[in-house]
Order: structure tokens, then sequence, then C-alpha cells
């Protein structure tokens, strides 16, 4: 469930948007996109991890954080007891310049979100859409830091270089070995 945030409606339309995908015996895997975790994190209430849990689907929820600063105290203890609760915990970021597109920034980020039970997982290229290129970094950069960052960490901390192709239905590996 993306496109939007399946997180923003009450539990009582949630979990009948899941009883109906669970209904389905040829899914086995529930993939919620969200931001909530950090802007809400008490959004991750005990109703909605003990629905969750029960699933007969393997949930896997992509949280949606850009810096370690918006993980605090209260949104790590809520990513881990969703984690505790069976939850597989991925992060997508999108690498914006001037707030998170250095290493420094991308290795605690990464380390941040490992410490919440949070895996990294994709490292999004700003789209081009209006009102964003300051934000844009080109992609010969975003290569580069990918590189000193698969020198910086473990590869389970390094998400995947990936962006948002137009008429694809998937998320787009950047080749990191142009020109190498």
């Amino acid at each position: 469930m993306s496109g939007g945030d399946p997180l923003n409606v009450t539990n009582r339309r949630l979990f009948a948007w899941l009883d109906t995908l669970e209904s389905l015996p040829q899914l086995t895997t529930i993939r919620l996109h969200t931001r909530l975790p950090l802007v809400i994190p008490a959004r991750l209430d005990d109703a909605l991890l003990t629905r969750l849990s029960q699933s007969r689907c393997h949930i896997v929820m992509v949280i949606h954080c850009n810096h370690a600063n918006e993980i605090d105290a209260l949104t790590a203890e809520h990513l881990q007891r969703a984690r505790a609760a069976g939850i597989t915990l991925l992060n997508q970021a999108v690498l914006l310049k001037g707030i998170n597109d250095s290493v420094a920034v991308q290795t605690q980020l990464s380390q941040r979100l490992f410490s919440c039970g949070v895996l990294p997982y994709y490292l999004h290229v700003l789209d081009k859409v209006a009102g964003a290129a300051h934000f844009d970094n080109d992609e010969r950069f975003a290569i580069e830091l990918y590189w000193s960052l698969l020198a910086a960490l473990p590869g389970y901390l390094v998400p995947k270089l990936v962006r948002e192709l137009p008429n694809k239905p998937f998320k787009v590996p950047i080749d990191i070995y142009n020109d190498r």
C-alpha cells in the first residue's frame, strides 16, 4: 500500500483493507509505505501493532526517513516495538542537496535506522519535479557518494541507489559502474 499514506486512515478502515488483502490466497506479503511513524510515532499504537503481528501475511513497513535527526527517542521506541512485533522495517530516503548529501549524514542515518531495527533499503535520486530543483544532486554526484558509502558502511547498511522513471512500475537501480 503506497501512493498516499495508508496509516493516515483509521485502524478500522486499515484493518478492513488488511482483511480484504489477506483473503486473497495468492498474497503472502503486504507492504505498507508510510511516513507517519516519523511525524506521529504514536500511530504505531498497540492495536495496530497487534493486528499487524497477527496477519497471515508477512508485513513489511517501509518508512520514509531522510535524516537521522528525524528519529528522536520516542520514534525509536515505537519503531523498535514494531520490529519486536515481527514487522520487517525498511527505509527509503530521498537524496536532498544540502540536507543529507554527505557521507557523514548518510552514515549517521543508516546507523540510527539500524539501531531502531530498520534496514536502509532505497536511496532515491530526486525526481525532477517542479519546485524541488534546489534539492537536486546530479547523478554523477550521487554515484560518487554511493561509492563512499560502500567504503564507510557494512553492505547491509548501504541502501540501493535508485530513481523512478516514467512508465516503469518499479524503482530503477542507478548504474554505479558508470565511468568506472
